[in-house]
């Protein structure tokens, strides 16, 4: 098969295009041939920083994490999917799980999903690192009705699908992002846009909250950005962040008393732990967008198989305006 390797890490690292053998099926497994991949951050992260993460693969490397395809072969003890079955899952491209960026892929059936039928292959492909990140949050959260939501980075990967999903559970949702496009986003999923370089956080806390602050703070962005996440926080809120990499000072959390959920959905690919979490989450985001009530966002630049390295690109340079995907076929 081809596939797009890496032979080196690094930011000047090129993708080449090489033969491979075609995985072999395995127990509890399925061969599929991928039609689509995402590139997620941390898809950059491990080309830029390799061995420095923990999470990288060994080299040669495939790499693509989110993949939408159709099932080639089914290993021993797989139910619930058929041959020809198209599918959507986020299974590789970390540790020892070859990825997506490949005419065909190895992935345990816990990770994956009959795709949403109302979806293409590509839109699909968009959704699955992001839209688990997205709803483990929001459920660990306990999001309900009623409730006054924040999420921080409301047009991002992850935050443009934690706003539509809090919407169809009846939560009040507001969203920060910055510049036109973002706030047109923002304001097409049916949230208040907060254009965070333009409103101070007491003015749109007072006007969106009446001073009481955000029940549940969605920090999509995170890092530095969680200490701005306590400051808008209710009394007793909850805070999920995706990025608790940093040393923080925690007494703003503490005088609130504040829930901290630190969301890093890679841990079942990494530790074979609760794996089909992941596979019913997915199953459970297709209902949500074949009802209408999610859709995934793209970037409108597209890439082919060969277009790998200018798509990283494209992600890296802040410019895209949703998800950025490579088709394969």
């Amino acid at each position: 098969m081809k596939a797009m390797t890496l032979t080196s890490y690094g930011p000047d690292a090129a993708f080449e295009l090489t033969d491979l053998d075609r995985p072999q099926v395995t127990p509890g497994h399925v061969v599929l041939r991928v039609h689509a991949t995402s590139i997620n951050t941390v898809d950059t992260m491990i080309k830029n920083m390799g061995s420095d993460l923990p999470l990288s693969p060994a080299l040669p490397a495939v790499l693509g994490m989110d993949f939408a395809g159709v099932i080639e072969e089914l290993g021993e003890g797989v139910t619930g999917f058929a041959v020809g079955d198209e599918v959507y899952g986020c299974a590789g491209g970390l540790a020892d799980l070859q990825g997506a960026l490949a005419d065909y892929m190895l992935a345990d059936a816990q990770l994956i999903a009959h795709k949403p039928k109302s979806l293409s292959m590509r839109d699909a492909a968009a959704m699955p690192l992001v839209g688990i990140t997205a709803y483990e949050g929001l459920q660990r959260a306990g999001v309900a009705a009623g409730q006054k939501v924040l999420v921080q980075g409301g047009a991002g990967g992850v935050g443009h699908l934690a706003v539509q999903i809090a919407k169809h559970l009846g939560a009040e949702v507001s969203a920060t992002g910055t510049g036109d496009a973002q706030m047109d986003v923002i304001a097409g999923y049916g949230a208040t846009p907060i254009d965070f370089m333009k409103e101070k956080i007491a003015d749109y806390v007072a006007k969106q909250t009446g001073g009481a602050g955000f029940d549940m703070i969605f920090d999509a962005v995170g890092g530095a950005n969680m200490t701005n996440s306590f400051e808008v926080a209710a009394l007793n809120a909850q805070v999920v962040s995706t990025v608790g990499l940093l040393e923080i000072d925690l007494s703003p959390a503490h005088f609130k008393g504040l829930s901290l959920h630190i969301v890093f959905m890679l841990l079942p690919m990494l530790h074979n732990v609760n794996r089909h979490v992941h596979g019913d989450i997915l199953a459970k985001l297709a209902d949500l967008v074949d009802s209408g009530a999610v859709t995934p966002l793209l970037d409108d630049q597209r890439f082919g198989f060969e277009e790998v390295g200018a798509a990283y690109a494209r992600l890296g340079s802040g410019q895209a305006i949703g998800k950025v995907v490579v088709e394969l076929q």
